[in-house]
């Protein structure tokens, strides 16, 4: 712990002794600020920052979080938060709550590139040299009040340099100095001072991380989420990988930038509101560059499973996704030349044509789902699985199954078939021990095949609800964007208490099941609003506060 201590005192101290000069600035100008927006902080971080965060501390967002969750859960934030404040601020004799949360406004976290041109140190920067944090002060007085507490420890020093009429401090205490100066209701810190004039200069009318192309735009729109705690932006994404990669001497092939070149810009963030948490990113993509856009899903599959089913993942147009994926990646010669491979082996071992064969035929809706399970020769695992796919072309799809019934009688399983409900089903078995595989058509379009023979009654004969009646499924996925591409879905409490009869469970962290248990369901999509941007969400849906 005194590790962290010596790291993170001195960005305190200095946040305390700047914030103190800024609330003095403000009060005798007779302007109390807010604390600045993310917009309002992004015009002072320099426009070639690579990437930049907004961090709200705004207490809505938190006082939301407090209406889900288990005591257990509870307890564990609340000791992290202790755990916090007796690690890092004990020493200084500092308390979060009272000496830097009343004046503390949004917090940016900005990455410049490790070889700017502006950086002229003799000595090799290391990326976390090329942080440069924006505070805004929403308080004067307490800031003012902070600052002098903090200038009463004997153990900081502090020096002044000017630039370009600007103060910078360079306050040290236990480690390491931290730059910072003072712009208008913000406080702009980090670790070099080279970093804090790159804002002067940009604060002065230098090129602005807010002005860059799209990204005003972007700020404007937001990711429209309820109480955001945070969000990040990065406007040239493949550009940022290239240079945070670039100290790995191997450096990124050229197929892998080619690929991150269909990324143009990210922004991406996390709310909280009436369901739990949720994430949201959407990309900008170059409309040249690989571009695989997915068909939207109508989501009738779901119907297909029952009510209890574990984790069903959803999606349509497996071969459209397929033929644009063998399109796009023709001139990559890596890529190809493992495609090629695979159509061969697929071809020489199974008797199979990779491309019309196997994803030639899924041209409609598809779904993976886990489904619990007791009995049969998978009773001991717990669940069992089923793999769905409609398709217009059912003769193609026949003829697949027939290959693959080919290739279990060579394995010495009896390929037997079966009637159930009125549907011609065939099951893969294990002589005197039962079905393990099962697979046949739910009408004329939709097939399935089943793994563990009570899977393949389960979707054969349905009994009871489907899944799109759950009351998890609904709350980890009813309010996701629409229409989607499809959905990850997974129902916490059913897998937990799966993995609670499994030696898995002992690996699993108390503190983790604790966070763990105060999920009900999670839910992913994404979606192509058009060719040139890319949606996906998250929701972590939480359980209600008793």
């Amino acid at each position: 712990m005194p590790t962290k201590k010596s790291n993170l005192l001195p960005a305190v101290v200095a946040i305390g002794i700047v914030a103190g000069g800024a609330a003095a600035y403000w009060y005798f100008k007779g302007n109390f600020g807010s604390g600045a927006s993310p917009l309002a902080s992004a015009k002072v971080v320099p426009d070639e920052a690579l990437m930049a965060a907004f961090i709200s501390t705004d207490s809505s967002a938190l006082a939301q979080l407090q209406r889900f969750g288990t005591p257990e859960a509870e307890k564990l934030v609340e000791k992290s938060l202790q755990d916090f404040d007796r690690q890092v601020l004990t020493k200084s004799n500092i308390n979060y709550e009272q000496d830097i949360k009343p004046w503390l406004g949004s917090v940016a976290i900005a990455v410049l590139p490790p070889g700017s041109a502006k950086q002229v140190q003799a000595t090799t920067l290391s990326p976390q040299s090329n942080i440069l944090l924006v505070l805004g002060i929403k308080n004067g007085l307490s800031a003012w009040n902070f600052s002098k507490k903090l200038k009463a420890d004997k153990t900081v020093t502090s020096q002044e340099f000017d630039y370009k009429g600007q103060k910078i401090t360079e306050s040290t205490s236990q480690g390491a100095p931290i730059y910072s100066s003072i712009l208008d209701s913000r406080v702009v810190l980090a670790p070099t001072k080279q970093a804090v004039e790159q804002a002067i200069d940009t604060y002065k009318g230098e090129p602005s991380f807010a002005a860059k192309a799209d990204i005003d735009s972007t700020f404007a729109q937001s990711l429209q989420l309820k109480n955001p705690i945070a969000q990040i932006y990065l406007p040239d994404y493949a550009g940022a990988v290239q240079q945070l990669t670039a100290a790995n001497p191997a450096g990124l092939p050229p197929q892998t930038l080619a690929q991150l070149q269909s990324v143009k810009a990210v922004v991406a963030g996390v709310g909280v509101d009436d369901m739990g948490i949720r994430m949201k990113a959407i990309a900008q993509l170059n409309s040249n560059a690989i571009n695989i856009q997915y068909q939207n899903s109508p989501g009738k599959v779901v119907t297909r499973f029952p009510v209890d089913t574990l984790a069903l993942l959803t999606g349509a147009g497996i071969s459209r996704t397929w033929a644009a994926f063998v399109d796009q990646t023709r001139d990559l010669p890596e890529v190809k030349q493992g495609l090629d491979s695979a159509r061969r082996s697929f071809k020489t071992s199974y008797n199979l044509d990779l491309d019309r064969d196997v994803f030639g035929w899924m041209d409609g809706e598809f779904a993976i789902g886990a489904i619990p399970s007791s009995q049969g020769m998978l009773g001991s695992l717990g669940f069992g699985g089923a793999l769905m796919f409609q398709t217009s072309d059912r003769a193609t799809a026949e003829s697949t199954l027939g290959k693959l019934d080919a290739i279990a009688k060579s394995n010495f399983l009896a390929v037997v078939p079966r009637d159930i409900n009125g549907k011609s089903i065939t099951e893969w078995q294990v002589p005197a021990q039962g079905a393990i595989v099962g697979h046949g058509w739910l009408d004329r379009d939709t097939m399935f095949i089943a793994v563990g023979e009570p899977i393949v009654e389960a979707i054969a004969k349905p009994s009871g609800k489907s899944l799109d009646s759950s009351e998890v499924f609904k709350a980890a996925t009813g309010s996701l964007i629409q229409p989607n591409a499809g959905y990850f879905y997974l129902d916490m409490d059913k897998t937990m208490s799966l993995l609670a009869s499994k030696p898995l469970s002992t690996a699993i962290d108390p503190e983790a099941t604790a966070i763990i248990n105060s999920i009900r369901g999670i839910g992913i999509t994404a979606s192509n609003p058009d060719k040139t941007t890319s949606q996906m969400e998250l929701l972590i849906a939480l359980k209600q506060r008793k």
